[in-house]
């Protein structure tokens, strides 16, 4: 495979149009997620359009032995990544308290545990080679305390926090770490997590997936450590340093209190 790049949650949002962008630039691709009626979609108008090699997985990687799996798949296809993008995750706009656990659980099973499994996997491969550019998807939210949406905040500043530290321990490997860091997004994201009516996202005109998904691949091939999309997004992530943690948490809290 040329240059072949993992792509986890890749039948929508922005994983979906990484994996278009990816294989415009002549990548080949391996994409898991849950949902394989539209991987198999995906991977057709794919090697159509750009004339690359799609290899599909199905597999709910909330669970270890599913990663495990995933990963002795690829070797038994004889893969080693050039790129890994960890961009399966979801978030749940409720109270703490009164969240089910169940779905907090899967969650940092998802945004935490996979994220971090999958590049423990990963990474020995691509330093032998000498190449290899990891990008973990974080968002905004890694820089705020996030009221009502506790768990996934917080699990993105683990991998904002956590990608940094790695990026540095690569340094002369010939590879790198980048913390891709989205704003509000037009995806099927806001759906999931409920908070499409919040005023975080309401009237607002949001980028695209796309728009997102090209800024990633950018930044991750240059190396970039962290990369926040956005101009706005930009000055509100220097400003979290400015203001107390109490007083952004009350922010948040204005911005998503569920109706």
């Amino acid at each position: 495979m040329a240059k072949p790049i993992l792509i986890t949650g890749a039948s929508s949002g922005i994983g979906y149009e990484l994996a278009k962008v990816c294989a415009a630039h002549h990548h080949d691709l391996v994409l898991v997620a849950r949902r394989e009626e539209r991987l198999l979609e995906l991977r057709a108008a794919l090697e159509t359009a750009h004339g690359v090699q799609v290899l599909t997985y199905r597999g709910d990687l909330t669970d270890a032995s599913t990663r495990q799996q995933f990963f002795d798949w690829t070797q038994a296809h004889s893969i080693i990544p050039y790129g890994l993008i960890n961009n399966a995750g979801f978030g749940d706009l409720t109270p703490f308290a009164d969240s089910s656990w169940e779905k907090q659980n899967a969650m940092l099973q998802l945004n935490i545990v996979a994220l971090t499994h999958l590049t423990r996997l990963c990474l020995p491969g691509m330093i032998a080679q000498g190449q290899g550019r990891i990008l973990n998807l974080a968002s905004t939210a890694a820089f705020l305390p996030g009221a009502y949406m506790a768990v996934y905040y917080a699990s993105k500043a683990y991998v904002l926090s956590f990608t940094e530290a790695i990026a540095t321990e690569l340094e002369g490997t010939g590879v790198t770490a980048t913390t891709l860091c989205p704003g509000p997004t037009q995806s099927e994201f806001a759906d999931r997590a409920e908070i499409k009516d919040v005023k975080l996202f309401e009237g607002k005109n949001l980028p695209t997936s796309a728009e997102v998904a090209a800024y990633g691949y950018e930044a991750m091939e240059k190396g970039q450590r962290t990369a926040v999309h956005g101009t706005t997004n930009k000055v509100l992530s220097l400003a979290t340093r400015l203001l107390p943690r109490k007083n952004l948490a009350d922010i948040t809290k204005g911005m998503q209190k569920p109706a």
